[in-house]
């Protein structure tokens, strides 16, 4: 099942989130990384991605302070990346079209939520925009970049990459997030890659044979294209609805006043 954990890393992830919800309140954990986007191999890392909001008390003060947090840290066997980010921060980048976070609150596989997000996902629906292509297509151009320092040899690089525009084609597309690769492939015209993925689960550092590496050298560049088709024919406005704006706002602000309180 997708996004399934083993016992061992379920347990892991438990004491991890307990420890650091003792420090902030979450609005959602979400799995992210190779066990949400379709192609987990035994020695993948935990990749928890939160969004937590901070007492606005503590937003007010003239001190500065260190809203976002962040975690490397092996855990009985278990490697566990967790990462923070308050929640203006969030919603301000997600206008502006970030899918990271945009996948952090509706497209995702939740691990802890708040009852305060669900409220929260149909207005973080009507804010998006077809501006949601910019960052898919300059975060899969970076993973490219990465792809081809490896020699065009690492599968999970190649991945990231198919990960990233298809992502971000079935978004503009459809209007919804779907991070799991595999669920995305067919329906794009890449079929074959689910060789990749079985390249990819044997270990998180697996090598593309040669034939393999040399075929997707050509055949990658057709997955930007098909990111670009996505958007000139996307049923997401071009920016997002003014109005829509405005109830995303007086939603973080009536959840600002609520939680006016000392850290």
């Amino acid at each position: 099942m997708k996004g399934t954990l083993k016992e061992h890393e379920q347990r892991v992830a438990d004491r991890v989130l307990d420890e650091e919800s003792a420090k902030r309140e979450h609005l959602v954990v979400a799995l992210s990384g190779a066990h949400a986007y379709g192609f987990p191999s035994p020695d993948s890392d935990l990749d928890l991605k939160s969004i937590h909001v901070a007492p606005t008390a503590l937003l007010l003060g003239l001190q500065p302070r260190q809203l976002n947090a962040e975690r490397l840290q092996v855990v009985d066997g278990v490697e566990v990346d967790y990462s923070s980010n308050e929640l203006q921060p969030v919603l301000q980048g997600l206008l502006q079209g970030n899918g990271n976070y945009l996948e952090r609150l509706v497209g995702a596989i939740p691990v802890r939520v708040s009852p305060e997000l669900a409220p929260l996902q149909p207005l973080v629906r009507a804010v998006m925009s077809q501006r949601m292509h910019r960052h898919y297509r300059g975060f899969a151009h970076g993973q490219l970049r990465e792809w081809e320092k490896s020699g065009f040899r690492s599968a999970k690089k190649l991945l990231y990459v198919l990960r990233t525009t298809l992502t971000g084609t079935h978004l503009l597309r459809t209007g919804e997030v779907e991070t799991d690769v595999t669920e995305l492939l067919d329906a794009n015209g890449f079929s074959e890659a689910h060789e990749l993925v079985a390249q990819k689960q044997r270990g998180e550092k697996s090598e593309l044979p040669d034939a393999l590496s040399e075929k997707w050298r050509a055949e990658v560049s057709r997955s930007f294209e098909v990111l670009d088709a996505a958007l000139a024919a996307s049923v997401l406005p071009e920016e997002p609805p003014a109005s829509a704006v405005d109830a995303l706002e007086a939603w973080m602000l009536d959840l600002r006043r609520r939680r006016f309180g000392s850290p």
